[in-house]
């Protein structure tokens, strides 16, 4: 069997964790990575092969995937980014006729992770909390204002006082005007959950943000707490669900009062402490998508109370010529 971690950029940790998976159940299995500049890919460099595709929004994008793939042999994909996540959905026929599966949610379910407001919805409709959202001409400072359709914290604003408004925020309408949850009362946790693929949920792992840069963890505690029973009961099957799901919550830890924030349907850059603490979700998905087997309830499988301090490191490539 062999895989593909694409559009995979830095993913260092989790082609490194694909390939130590991979190794034990299929020996002469191979990770590669693709990008759009593989030969400036951390990832790229340190998978067991790589290889360049256009950007999504070239039209040949998918023609030239099934090709690198099929000459390559690869079965599986795993997408990292979410603005692959749709068009790999929206392909799944046309890859699975060549011999590939895209481990990606159904195409519903990914429309509505994209889609702030969509997502909002489906939470209530399982009875999860979230923050509310205000009509902007009517609101209660402080406000958190994003955008429906953002990542990575980009065009997002705090707002303390109705002069830091401008026209921008209330005339733009991807921009949501949300309830502020407090940093001193709310923490915030990013879970990562595996669905199997009768989209049943096998594991949760809560994952508490110490440290964030540019929308990616650096410092993070894996905790068992209230989050894993409370998702376990509301959240136990979600149609369309696939793989690995990165869910962001925020916690009240006076009261436990749980709030919704999004989901993104792929690997979080954060899901090394995950891997690391026990929750296998690498060996699950090799296991569900190449050996056809069922994964048990895996809620207690990983440590409790293990920190995550990331660092800096170098990879280096002999003979470059730019």
């Amino acid at each position: 069997m062999n895989i593909l971690i694409s559009s995979a950029g830095r993913r260092v940790s989790l082609v490194r964790a694909f390939q130590k998976e991979l190794k034990k159940l299929y020996p002469n299995g191979k990770v590669y990575a693709s990008d759009a500049n593989p030969i400036l890919s951390g990832a790229c460099q340190i998978a067991d092969g790589y290889f360049e595709v256009p950007y999504l929004t070239n039209d040949d994008y998918f023609d030239v995937l099934i090709k690198e793939c099929k000459e390559r042999d690869i079965q599986l994909i795993i997408p990292t980014i979410d603005t692959e996540l749709l068009p790999l959905a929206q392909h799944r026929k046309k890859l699975e006729a060549n011999g590939i599966v895209p481990l990606v949610a159904s195409e519903d379910f990914v429309a509505k992770c994209r889609d702030k407001r969509q997502i909002h919805k489906f939470f209530e409709s399982y009875g999860v909390g979230i923050a509310k959202e205000y009509d902007k001409s009517n609101f209660e400072l402080p406000i958190f204002i994003k955008p429906i359709d953002g990542s990575r914290s980009v065009d997002t604003y705090l707002i303390q006082d109705r002069s830091e408004l401008t026209d921008y925020h209330l005339e733009n309408p991807k921009l949501m005007f949300l309830e502020y949850l407090d940093h001193d009362t709310y923490d915030e946790f990013t879970c990562d959950m595996y669905y199997s693929k009768d989209h049943k949920l096998k594991c949760i792992v809560p994952r508490k943000r110490i440290e964030v840069r540019d929308g990616e963890v650096y410092k993070a505690l894996a905790v068992f707490n209230e989050l894993v029973p409370y998702l376990k009961d509301k959240l136990s099957t979600v149609e369309g669900a696939v793989g690995c799901l990165t869910a962001q919550f925020f916690l009240n830890s006076d009261n436990n009062d749980i709030r919704a924030i999004e989901i993104n349907p792929r690997f979080g850059g954060g899901f090394p402490l995950s891997y690391l603490a026990g929750a296998n979700y690498p060996k699950w998905i090799i296991e569900e998508y190449g050996k056809n087997k069922e994964i048990p309830d895996s809620f207690e499988c990983w440590e409790k109370d293990l920190l995550m301090i990331r660092y800096d490191d170098e990879i280096l490539v002999h003979g470059y010529k730019d």
